[in-house]
């Protein structure tokens, strides 16, 4: 096995600086990108028995999100390039926010379905765009730590998602309004003000940055130049590539895979809990100890990733970061308990955080920087259609059978689908010293 040479002093000098200046920052959006994307789930607690909706409804609400996400992602993420990344996100920011506090006017499964396909239409291009403007700053054999870290900072920071959810609803029935309405509310606001603080703090690209060195950015400039140009990478991002570019359609086929699979249940946790419970927790605690599988998940991705970046064994950490996942759901099927569900739950988070840095950064580093805007976004907005899929067959299951088991069942399986497929993904090094040898 060839393992990746250490990071030179200029590299080290670069990493740091953006994991102070930028990661933190990045991070703190993507947390609120994923609250104001799947605080319905806690609503639902409330929401669904107050607006009698089935299970299939909500099931069908929930992931209609991503069907806007899937129709604007590509466009979202080539104009990002286009206009630059600190207007653009900002853009992205202000509308989610603003779609997301207006949640709390649902009245109807056309209202619900309609509110949520707008808030995915306006998330849409968000976290690609993150991932590609990470390649704007950090060279290919860095990308998994980057990412890990990135993704490590959002699942910290993400703690408080779940006792603010908690809290939020016990606000049921403050000057006339639930619980649940007022956690879309509140819930959005930030995301409205921090579109304010995103043109003013962040930098559209290395250039733009006083805080590198000229000599910084001469390297850095020099460095990301010679991977764009590596033989392996996908030098040109067309619709005909993305048809016809077998690593395009199988990264695309491991997303889509994992995604139906990890939100058939993600978007069902706090009612599979509850109803684990005996529906002894009130709402309040089952969304509070939802937070215990995101620690585990938190430490998992930051030395799962490391390892990675230091053997460069991408798909390794695929194959078995998605069994490990499968196996968590296998075990929620059968776990005695609600205990035993949130064990299981962070069985599945450990499996799933583990193949998720490695799987970005094999994703960024076989297009290479001239495809990785179109790339990145066409593989993102299609494996999320999983997101539509999944929570969609959940709540069909669950309608029709009574229960949770045959929809954990089925979604163990398509995480065992994505491991085996993530194992054959191309083993090829993005230039000669960052080797993968899976």
């Amino acid at each position: 096995m060839s393992r990746t040479p250490p990071p030179s002093n200029l590299e080290q000098s670069i990493a740091s600086k953006v994991g102070r200046r930028l990661t933190p920052f990045l991070a703190l959006l993507y947390v609120f990108c994923l609250i104001d994307r799947t605080n319905v789930s806690i609503a639902a607690l409330q929401m669904q028995p107050a607006l009698k909706f089935s299970n299939e409804v909500y099931g069908t609400g929930a992931g209609i999100f991503f069907l806007g996400y899937f129709l604007f992602e590509i466009p979202s993420n080539l104009i990002l390039e286009r206009v630059g990344a600190r207007r653009w996100i900002a853009r992205i920011m202000l509308t989610w926010g603003i779609l997301s506090s207006a949640m709390m006017f649902v009245r109807s499964p056309a209202s619900f379905y309609t509110l949520r396909f707008l808030i995915g239409v306006a998330e849409a291009g968000f976290f690609p765009g993150v991932v590609l403007y990470l390649t704007y700053w950090i060279p290919a054999t860095s990308r998994a730590r980057a990412m890990a870290r990135f993704l490590a900072l959002t699942a910290i920071f993400g703690l408080f998602g779940n006792p603010l959810g908690a809290a939020l609803l016990k606000l049921d029935g403050w000057h006339g309004l639930g619980g649940w309405q007022w956690l879309f509310v509140l819930e959005g606001i930030p995301s409205m003000l921090l579109a304010f603080a995103v043109l003013a703090y962040l930098p559209d690209n290395p250039a733009a940055a006083r805080w590198l060195t000229d000599e910084e950015r001469q390297w850095l400039a020099q460095r990301l130049a010679r991977e764009a140009g590596h033989e392996h990478a996908v030098h040109h991002f067309t619709l005909r590539t993305a048809l016809t570019e077998p690593r395009i359609r199988h990264l695309c086929l491991v997303f889509i895979l994992s995604s139906t699979g990890g939100n058939a249940v993600g978007f069902f946790a706090p009612k599979l809990l509850k109803a684990a419970s005996g529906n002894t927790w009130d709402d309040s605690f089952v969304s509070l100890m939802l937070v215990l599988p995101a620690i585990v998940g938190a430490i998992a991705i930051v030395s799962a990733s490391a390892h990675s970046d230091r053997t460069g064994r991408r798909t390794g950490h695929v194959l078995v970061g998605y069994l490990i996942a499968g196996g968590g759901f296998l075990a929620c099927a059968v776990a005695p308990g609600p205990w035993g569900i949130i064990g299981a739950l962070a069985i599945f988070t450990l499996g799933e955080r583990i193949a998720a840095g490695s799987y970005w950064a094999l994703t960024t580093n076989l297009l290479g920087a001239r495809a990785a805007a179109g790339g990145i976004a066409m593989i993102n907005s299609i494996g999320n259609l999983g997101g539509f899929i999944g929570p969609k067959l959940m709540g069909w299951l669950v309608d029709r059978t009574g229960g949770y088991t045959v929809g954990l069942y089925t979604a163990a399986g398509l995480m065992v689908c994505a491991a085996a497929l993530g194992a054959l993904l191309k083993r090829q090094p993005v230039y000669p010293q960052d080797v993968d040898e899976g």
